[in-house]
């Protein structure tokens, strides 16, 4: 092997090795980007569940509103019916 030959077998072999570097270093580049990728959906998805927790006991709420509402409705009609047939009846006459 002469000079020339030597001298193009390390020119080789460094280009082998930069290039895989740069290749390593676009592989981590790209995993990177998927790891952060995925912790911003795991970030969404804790967002929107938090969200549709926050939706469902603001209906549990308005779920006891309206049971409230209708209970109490119940509760007075069945005293007014009560008091209704305790008063006598007055007919006027004409």
């Amino acid at each position: 092997m002469n000079f020339a030959e030597a001298i193009a077998l390390c020119a080789v072999v460094v280009g082998i090795i930069s290039l895989a570097g740069i290749w390593l270093d676009a592989h981590n580049t790209r995993l990177k980007n998927r790891t952060k990728m995925f912790e911003l959906e795991v970030r969404k998805a804790e967002a929107e569940r938090g969200a549709g927790m926050q939706r469902v006991g603001d209906i549990e709420e308005r779920l006891r509103v309206l049971e409230r509402i209708a209970t109490d409705r119940n509760r007075l009609l069945a005293d007014e019916i009560e008091t209704l047939r305790d008063r006598p009846l007055h007919r006027e006459t004409a």
